[in-house]
């Protein structure tokens, strides 16, 4: 089984190597919560596809799937989460925010990713594109040179 990797490149830039199998973890995880509120995130979750992306212009099935099983309110921070799901971006500290869901789904839809895909992305932030297109790409390389965000989203992903 593959792992997530952090491997730190100097005292403030990271790169993260993350393959598809602990990815995959993230989906079928998300659905399986086991936190307090976990079905009213469900809810909400299922309330942002329909409202935000399927009743806008996103029509990739796969990406409409995925968006509604990773749990976007892990990435946020603590005071924010309650409006992890609201279509807005979201400060996640050190200056940076984790964009609204419909430019995840828009982005990730654009890029028509295939399972076989590899894909780099350049600016890890919280974590959640990357765990986003790690669920559709074979395999994921995400750059953050922001150490604590990197930290963080390692932690995130590892948990999942």
């Amino acid at each position: 089984m593959r792992r997530t990797d952090v491997i730190a490149a100097r005292s403030f830039a990271l790169r993260a190597s993350i393959f598809l199998a602990s990815l995959v973890i993230v989906a079928s995880c998300a659905g399986s919560e086991a936190q307090p509120g976990s079905r009213d995130r469900d809810a909400e979750r299922r309330r942002m596809v329909e409202v935000q992306l399927r009743g806008r212009d996103i029509r990739h099935a796969r990406v409409l799937d995925i968006m509604g099983t990773v749990p976007r309110h892990l990435f946020v921070p603590e005071p924010e989460r309650h409006r992890a799901y609201n279509d807005t971006p979201l400060p996640i500290g050190h200056g940076q925010t984790i964009s609204q869901p419909y430019i995840v789904a828009f982005m990730t839809q654009e890029l028509a990713i295939e399972p076989g895909h590899r894909v780099l992305e350049i600016g890890t932030g919280s974590g959640y594109q990357a765990a986003v297109l790690g669920a559709l790409a074979k395999e994921v390389y995400t750059i953050e040179i922001v150490a604590p965000l990197a930290h963080r989203a390692d932690q995130i992903l590892k948990s999942l």
